[in-house]
């Protein structure tokens, strides 16, 4: 993994107050011919989270530029972004790191329920460790990943993914307390455009078996195979909406000065 701050290789120093303090908010997204889909998406994010957070305005030009400094400055054309931003004394802490492309698995996941709510849901803040927690938890039970619920049972959210379900007419998005996706919105997005019909409401945890399932990060999507060992719907038709969603989601060039067209070779949201 390669860490930048201000253009530069980030030093130990710039790295001990965020390894020590469990105190900011990030974004990551999946950098393709140096360009990300929904960058605009991410930038607000950053922006909104700042705001929430600190009462303070944060410039995502910036950070954009930090985001394509980092970029130029590995050589690498195609990684996993993440920008961490910190408070700071003038300005915040604003780290870029890369890391190897990273693609979404292809088997259906096995869910594991908890009941559980993240603090400041709709924040993607670094308190993290409970998100890998629940996921270990679920793992050491045979399953995937976690899957978190309402204490009345309401589902919210993956460990660090969004879901989406298909009843066989329509694309519902569970509603329970959760942070709402980059790849979710695009995803509502080209589905509003293609005339699919959609669906944001309430979803009970004893409903899901009697639907089919994918779930959506910046990787991609994946299929839902089964929830608490009871066996999920056939995703087939939801992943082949989602797969033509995706196609048309426009790549944006992370450098603005950069005014050739992205080279992406094939989907490679999915």
């Amino acid at each position: 993994m390669l860490i930048f701050r201000n253009d530069h290789p980030a030093t130990a120093a710039d790295l001990a107050l965020p390894a020590l303090v469990n105190d900011g908010h990030f974004t990551t997204m999946q950098v393709r011919g140096g360009a990300v889909q929904g960058l605009e998406l991410h930038l607000q994010r950053l922006a909104d989270a700042h705001r929430t957070l600190f009462s303070r305005d944060l410039d995502t030009a910036r950070a954009r530029a930090d985001c394509a400094a980092a970029i130029t400055a590995s050589g690498l054309a195609d990684a996993t972004l993440r920008v961490t931003v910190h408070p700071g004394e003038p300005d915040p802490t604003v780290l870029v790191s890369l890391a190897s492309p990273a693609h979404p698995g292809t088997g259906g996941l096995r869910l594991k329920s908890f009941a559980y709510v993240r603090v400041l849901p709709d924040v993607k803040h670094v308190g993290t460790f409970p998100l890998l927690h629940y996921r270990r938890l679920a793992r050491a039970a045979g399953c995937d990943d976690a899957l978190f619920v309402t204490t009345d049972g309401l589902v919210c959210e993956g460990s660090v993914w969004n879901l989406a379900l298909w009843d066989g007419s329509a694309v519902i998005w569970p509603q329970g307390p959760a942070l709402r996706g980059t790849r979710e919105q695009l995803l509502q997005r080209e589905f509003r455009r293609a005339g699919v019909a959609q669906q944001a409401r309430t979803v009970l945890l004893d409903e899901l078996p009697a639907l089919a399932g994918i779930s959506c990060n910046s990787r991609g999507v994946q299929p839902l195979a089964s929830v608490d060992g009871r066996e999920m719907g056939d995703p087939a038709s939801l992943l082949e909406l989602a797969a033509a969603a995706s196609t048309r989601i426009a790549w944006d060039l992370l450098d603005v000065g950069e005014r050739r067209a992205p080279t992406v070779a094939g989907t490679a949201s999915l």
